[in-house]
């Protein structure tokens, strides 16, 4: 298996069939965590009441089983091959042939390819395995915000504590870097947000921003944050603007900006050393 391991292509394919396998459990991740938080948010408000809280069956990452949303239909293993089954089934319950939408297989894929990037790029080595952790959380903070508007704190906080022990002994940055670029990373969203608030009046972000910059200002050191601030603010203002212009998207919606700073991360990954070297020579 070591040998096997060794060659560059056996270990990317290796890492492609593991993040599928990952990308399947992602979605349990992105359906059920913001469901677990709310459960947990009522628990909390009945005890602030004084009530008891009502019983509920376990619902958690593990149970219950897997089963339609429509039907019911408990979906067998058969059923939740990575990609495969959903090409098999046509995208259709077994049961009701209610339609499952595309986006599991898309977080499937995301999950595969991104694995087989970050092993094809650092090796089959601890960086190598660090990188698939931090893009594989990134993916499943990027479409809860989507569709939530949550970055939770089960995510974004094991991800800067994880970018810290990363860089223990440098696997990315020097732990100094790391150690001012979680600073950094929340102090500079954190200012921006007191600053929108004092002037328009009203939140402009929330907090679970700050955490996700500073989680990757520790993975990554603060000398990328320039660039993941101004790369995620330009791609957020023109997706913005465009839902605007040709939805008619009210422009006092709030637009997730988790998902534009997790996509400029996983580029600062791969390519923010190289940037770096552009606007700071010396480093």
């Amino acid at each position: 298996m070591l040998q096997l391991l060794a060659d560059p292509v056996a270990a990317t394919v290796v890492a492609a069939v593991v993040g599928l396998c990952v990308g399947s459990f992602l979605n349990v991740v992105i359906h059920r965590l913001p469901k677990m938080l709310e459960r947990g948010w009522q628990e909390q408000c009945a005890e602030l009441r004084g009530e008891t809280p009502a019983s509920a069956p376990r619902y958690d990452l593990v149970a219950p089983r897997s089963a339609c949303p429509a039907c019911g239909h408990a979906i067998a293993a058969i059923e939740n091959v990575p990609v495969v089954s959903w090409l098999a089934l046509r995208g259709k319950c077994k049961g009701c042939q209610a339609r499952i939408p595309a986006r599991y297989p898309v977080v499937e894929l995301l999950g595969g390819a991104f694995a087989a990037l970050a092993i094809w790029h650092f090796g089959p080595t601890w960086q190598g395995l660090a990188a698939c952790a931090f893009l594989w959380t990134l993916v499943a903070l990027t479409f809860i915000d989507f569709d939530t508007q949550l970055l939770p704190d089960d995510l974004t906080l094991p991800l800067l504590w994880g970018g810290l022990l990363a860089n223990l002994h440098g696997l990315f940055v020097p732990l100094q870097e790391a150690v001012i670029g979680a600073m950094a990373g929340y102090l500079v969203l954190w200012s921006i947000y007191w600053i929108f608030k004092l002037v328009r009046g009203k939140e402009g972000m929330g907090y679970g921003d700050f955490k996700l910059l500073a989680a990757l200002g520790a993975w990554l050191g603060w000398k990328t944050l320039p660039m993941i601030v101004l790369g995620s603010s330009l791609v957020g203002a023109a997706i913005g603007i465009t839902l605007v212009v040709v939805k008619g998207r009210d422009h006092n919606v709030p637009l997730a900006f988790g998902p534009y700073l997790a996509i400029a991360g996983m580029i600062a990954l791969f390519f923010g050393p190289a940037l770096v070297r552009v606007y700071f020579p010396a480093g």
